[in-house]
């Protein structure tokens, strides 16, 4: 087991909310690195984050400097470059290609079945749901009357997100469908290992926190689903709020165990090709505009599958500039390294998107994605 981390810095500031998805994820990440903080969000705090960010979003981290971070991956990155002990990255070149695409699959997949479950079942959750904007946007408002100041933003987030992640009345049984299947065998490797890869979480875990928390496990009705349906689940996600549960070891000789893979399979044959098909659109896109160093948030629509049914979403060029993470460790290992693990990764349908080239790379620079010209 190895020591915990002692740091004495003065704490930072988490500009978030516990209603908010990728809060969650920064949270976790934070007590885990055992980082004093201090979470909270003022009408002056949000001023602040639309003068350094240029948009209002959450979580940004405040530094003691008053150094502003955002977004949950430059966020962990950052602490880790100032605190490498008890690393959220694995050494070991298999363990870390799977930390780094669980990372992308909560981050930009996951996000779909977290806001279907908060929003179409209204019944069960919508108290809550008016409850927590209203106690965002008018925190000085009386209690009682703090749901109808959250009512005009919840009625945007509920509608918005349909088109953008592709949810639609066709496939709301898929969607369903291949959450529970990820529960089923989320909790199934939950029954022998505390996280993903042994007994300390990798960033893999701090990616799938985010939607698993603030939504699929705090909202009503599916909090109540993966109580009942997957508890090493709900309590896999207890354990990722709690920093003293956090000072073990990845497993040895760089194993990723047998029970990850159908969730693997399932991140292949669903969210793969449409981030291969980012891919080729960003690429052509930038073609198209080769004097543009910024790109849209958005670059159009593209079809993809759950299951046999077909629908419509945006194309999101930050989803490439964090699949290229998994996608460049990958095609930088050695031809050994790889020898090792392409036939499974062949068996398990990721080899050719792996393999797939960067036409027109990103980055992430001034809070903005942009391209590397």
């Amino acid at each position: 087991m190895s020591s915990p981390i002692q740091i004495t810095a003065a704490p930072v500031r988490l500009l978030g909310h516990d209603f908010s998805l990728f809060s969650g994820k920064a949270r976790a990440y934070l007590r885990h690195k055992q980082i004093p903080f201090v979470e909270g969000i003022t009408p002056a705090d949000r001023q602040l984050i639309q003068e350094r960010v240029g948009r209002r979003v959450i979580p940004v981290v405040v530094t003691a400097d008053g150094d502003c971070v955002q977004d949950t991956t430059e966020i962990i990155d950052y602490f880790e470059r100032l605190y490498p002990e008890r690393s959220v990255y694995p050494e070991g070149p298999w363990q870390k290609l799977v930390a780094l695409l669980f990372e992308v699959y909560g981050d930009e997949w996951l996000v779909l079945p977290a806001m279907h479950y908060r929003w179409h079942f209204k019944r069960q959750n919508l108290a809550y749901v008016l409850k927590n904007f209203g106690n965002i946007i008018k925190p000085g408002w009386p209690r009682w009357l703090r749901p109808i100041g959250g009512l005009p933003a919840a009625m945007i987030f509920g509608n918005l997100y349909k088109p953008i992640m592709g949810r639609s009345r066709r496939n709301i049984k898929e969607i369903e469908k291949s959450y529970e299947a990820f529960l089923d065998d989320f909790n199934h490797h939950l029954e022998e290992h505390e996280f993903l890869l042994g007994t300390r979480p990798c960033v893999g875990d701090f990616g799938l926190i985010g939607p698993l928390y603030a939504h699929l496990y705090n909202d009503p009705y599916p909090g109540k689903l993966m109580r009942e349906r997957a508890p090493n689940v709900a309590r896999w996600v207890e354990r990722m709020q709690q920093p003293d549960t956090f000072n073990g070891e990845f497993l040895d000789n760089d194993q990723v165990p047998d029970t990850l893979l159908p969730i693997l399979k399932r991140l292949f044959d669903e969210q793969l090709p449409v981030l291969v098909d980012t891919l080729h659109r960003v690429g052509k896109w930038a073609a198209d505009h080769p004097d543009a160093k910024g790109i849209p948030r958005f670059i159009g629509k593209h079809e993809f599958l759950l299951g046999d049914v077909k629908a419509t979403r945006y194309v999101m060029p930050f989803a490439q500039w964090k699949f290229q993470r998994p996608l460049a460790h990958y095609q930088l290992l050695t031809d050994v390294q790889k020898a090792r693990i392409d036939p499974l990764l062949d068996r398990l349908g990721g080899l050719e998107g792996l393999n797939e080239p960067v036409v027109a790379p990103l980055k992430f620079e001034d809070y903005r994605i942009r391209l590397v010209r």
